[in-house]
């Protein structure tokens, strides 16, 4: 029977196919015969769902790409144009602009679902790294694509980030003309965003996706218990707490699929500004290189990290200061071997170094480390288990601290600085910081519960 059924599959024009290229076993290998665990919740939408979000973008982004001029007299005539003229084009438009903002939503979504898990321990560090790298990725991609409708926000947007780089010691100004590529945001400027934009992220993009589900599927699926499936099989090989990805899963993420897009529908057909958060007021007048807006902040993923940034004043460099000297002391009392006398020798030229540099530059050191952090949670938590659900309650708390306080950092950027917006904003970013650099000590203390053998798991 076994041999009838191998027949039955590599005949036909599928078997022609299979014979020259590995469809079925690449099918079977990660879909159909793909184990994963049984107890999947509603946070594991999030990862196909952004797989979606991908493909809408490259798909609205061909066709946008056919009516759009990337050229500074064309290029914002040419949106209006695909808005007002091209057959269905404010429909392609407004499917971009809001996807990228839902492309940051589901992104930011399925990160807290493995901070809260635990999907970036052992075995799944690589897949963790790739998600971050997919995370800047779509970062650069979204800075890119700000500049091409060449309105006011736009314009001052772009002005400014690629302004910061100029606050780099020694390289800062040749490194923020090579990205210009002029001496002010100009044609040539919207040339090179618009190739990084359409052509380069993309592909890098692309490659890393496919990596992080390689690696994925190489270890398997982490779930909400933090269990290893495939360290209990029956006698064909097959995890006992897993089934297969399709259709079981295949199913259960057309779910989710159909709530995101009635949720993106609605977005698109009633608030395609989503109240200027998705787009901006400024960005429907054309730029403009003799009038600066009022207020220049950027779409509302960036406004956390710009927030660290504009929080980063000279007071706030002093605080930065002292923090790096503790550090050194902490590491000169519990470093051992080499590490000992070299990472304090490192913290007091870095203390040196911090009171010669202005404070426009660590503003852009902070809000990079803030995600280069990211990439480093693998190592910095050393919890004995993987989930939330096994953890101590002050873990949780540590964990919704950590939220709230990127939650109103994402907020503070987006409103006018003030004396005590910025206070609030630099008391958060330290909170942001403490998490990360404090999680060697606080993930191994109290009582943790024994997570179960198997995953738990009720049938609906």
């Amino acid at each position: 029977m076994a041999a009838t059924d191998k027949e039955v599959e590599t005949t036909g024009f599928l078997g022609w196919i299979d014979r020259r290229f590995p469809l079925t076993s690449t099918w079977k290998a990660h879909v159909s015969e793909y184990y994963a665990p049984k107890n999947f919740n509603f946070w594991y939408i999030f990862g196909s769902l952004a797989l979606l979000v991908l493909v809408n973008q490259i798909v609205t982004g061909i066709f946008l790409t056919m009516n759009y001029k990337p050229d500074a007299t064309l290029a914002f005539a040419s949106v209006e144009y695909i808005m007002r003229e091209v057959p269905w084009g404010w429909l392609i438009r407004y499917m971009h602009s809001t996807g990228a903002s839902m492309f940051f939503v589901v992104v930011y979504l399925h990160m807290f679902r493995g901070l809260l898990y635990g999907s970036y321990r052992k075995p799944r560090e690589l897949v963790w790294i790739f998600g971050c790298a997919i995370f800047l990725c779509l970062m650069a991609e979204a800075f890119f694509g700000y500049l091409l409708p060449w309105g006011q926000m736009s314009f001052w947007g772009a002005q400014v980030i690629v302004n910061l780089f100029s606050a780099i010691p020694f390289i800062g100004p040749d490194l923020s003309l090579w990205i210009r590529g002029d001496y002010v945001v100009s044609d040539v400027t919207l040339n090179r965003f618009f190739a990084f934009h359409v052509v380069a992220i993309p592909l890098v993009l692309i490659g890393l996706v496919v990596a992080h589900l390689v690696a994925l599927h190489e270890v398997g699926s982490n779930n909400p218990d933090g269990i290893e499936i495939k360290a209990k099989k029956d006698e064909k090989g097959i995890p006992l707490d897993g089934i297969p990805f399709h259709p079981y899963y295949s199913v259960h993420d057309f779910m989710g699929v159909c709530v995101f897009l009635f949720i993106f529908a609605a977005i698109i057909f009633f608030a395609p500004e989503m109240g200027g958060y998705f787009l901006e007021a400024n960005n429907f007048v054309p730029a403009n290189s003799l009038q600066t807006p009022n207020e220049i902040a950027p779409v509302w993923y960036f406004t956390a990290f710009y927030a660290m940034l504009r929080a980063t004043t000279d007071p706030f460099k002093i605080v930065l200061m002292i923090v790096v000297a503790l550090l050194g002391v902490l590491a000169l009392l519990r470093a051992r071997g080499k590490w000992r006398f070299g990472l304090p020798v490192l913290a007091l030229l870095m203390v040196v170094f911090m009171a010669f540099t202005e404070s426009k530059f660590w503003g852009v050191v902070v809000m990079g480390t803030a995600v280069v952090s990211l990439f480093f949670l693998p190592w910095l938590d050393r919890s004995p288990v993987k989930s939330i659900r096994y953890r101590p309650l002050f873990h949780k708390v540590f964990y919704g601290v950590f939220v709230f306080a990127f939650l109103v950092l994402g907020y503070l950027g987006t409103k006018p600085p003030s004396p005590a917006s910025t206070l609030i904003a630099q008391i958060c970013a330290l909170i942001y910081f403490a998490f990360f650099l404090g999680m060697p000590f606080w993930t191994t203390r109290g009582r943790f519960k024994q997570p179960p053998d198997r995953v738990r798991y009720k049938p609906h």
